[in-house]
């Protein structure tokens, strides 16, 4: 993988390349950020750049059969964990290898992929992916091993803030005192959900959000889309290049998700003093606990986007607003009910949904709490 055709990012890139050039390469590294900020091809470019001894700040060097490993995710030394889940197939103890034919394509198609993104490439999207201690003992005896081309061997674990404290205890030992000529490099977007006994065994990496003009410079160069509605997307992406593929596609989540939250605060506005709206509003909650946990989390998420728009459509930043509803649903009639005296506390409420939701927690009772305070939020004055 180039680093020239990672997105942005330049700072990071010269940075990575450059600890390797003055032979400090720290043995246990954590890159904190959101997947659509290119966190994992920056880690699997700096990963091969290390392995095959590559030079001048990019992985155009002499060892050419080794680049061309790492063009295919073939490399020997290389090797990768990320969340999985029992499947159709997987009955029992599922571990990374059993989907590696998925992750290589899924990587190829799209390194900025997320957690959700990757579940639906494999199908379990209605389930929540872990990296578990048999994940943790699969690393264990990889790492055992000599390296195969007698050089560095890297461990990349995808989305670490996703591996139980069995794994990371297990694992404890190994990031502190790894073989000699082992890196591992740790990606996480919630670097707090990561043990500190495991964090403070790393090298700290944080990944900014991409800038505009390089969202906007890569929709239009790489998917032919018009600039005005590349600057349009770029904006609303929020730094996040898989986020503004999505919204390039017209995902389809996005509609059924405009869908449900239309029909939310509808009823949530009808239900002070209505008994059967209240029965909608669990008959709504029902609806939802119905599809997997993230899936859930992505919509209260698209929620807060919501809502924070209409606030700004309220108080006159016409400018900042991108959202443009594809129902009939009037957003500037909605906007005055959003405002400083409740944007907080809705969005502090939906975060708690969420969070609990992450927690293994009942989908349908934590939805009818969150729509039972919407109704009350809705109706709060400015």
């Amino acid at each position: 993988m180039l680093f020239q055709d990672i997105l942005g990012q330049k700072f990071i890139k010269k940075h990575l390349t450059a600890s390797i050039d003055g032979k400090r390469v720290a043995h246990a590294q954590l890159f904190v950020g959101a997947s659509g900020s290119g966190v994992l091809p920056c880690a699997i470019a700096y990963a091969q750049y290390l392995i095959c001894a590559n030079s001048e700040g990019e992985n155009t060097g002499v060892n050419t059969s080794c680049n061309l490993k790492f063009d295919h995710l073939a490399h020997p030394d290389l090797h990768f964990a990320y969340p999985v889940a029992t499947t159709d197939s997987i009955k029992n103890h599922p571990v990374s290898d059993n989907f590696a034919k998925e992750w290589r394509t899924f990587v190829t198609q799209n390194s900025y992929g997320s957690l959700y993104d990757w579940h639906q490439h494999i199908g379990i999207e209605k389930k929540q992916g872990k990296i578990g201690v048999d994940e943790a003992q699969d690393i264990v005896k990889k790492l055992s091993l000599k390296s195969y081309e007698g050089g560095y061997k890297v461990m990349i674990i995808w989305m670490a803030d996703k591996m139980n404290n069995a794994a990371s205890n297990k694992l404890l030992k190994l990031i502190e005192e790894p073989p000699q000529k082992t890196v591992f490099l740790l990606i996480a977007e919630n670097e707090d959900q990561i043990l500190d006994t495991i964090k403070s065994r790393c090298q700290v990496l944080n990944f900014p959000p991409l800038a505009a003009d390089s969202l906007e410079a890569a929709l239009i160069n790489q998917h032919n889309c018009e600039p005005s509605e590349a600057k349009k997307i770029a904006i609303k992406a929020h730094g996040d290049y898989n986020l503004a593929l999505h919204l390039l596609e017209n995902n389809s989540d996005e509609e059924e998700f405009e869908t449900w939250f239309v029909s939310w605060v509808r009823t949530a506005f009808k239900a002070r003093g209505n008994k059967k709206a209240i029965l909608d509003l669990i008959a709504w909650s029902e609806q939802i606990a119905a599809t997997g946990r993230e899936t859930q989390k992505n919509f209260l998420a698209y929620c807060e986007d919501f809502f924070r728009q209409a606030m700004l459509l309220n108080y006159g930043a016409k400018e900042l607003v991108y959202l443009q509803p594809q129902t009939k649903f009037e957003l500037a009639k909605f906007a005055p009910f959003i405002h400083g005296n409740n944007i907080n506390s809705i969005i502090d409420e939906l975060q708690t949904a969420s969070f609990h939701i992450e927690r293994n927690g009942n989908a349908k009772i934590v939805l009818t709490d969150l729509s039972i305070k919407l109704t009350r939020l809705l109706h709060t004055k400015a």
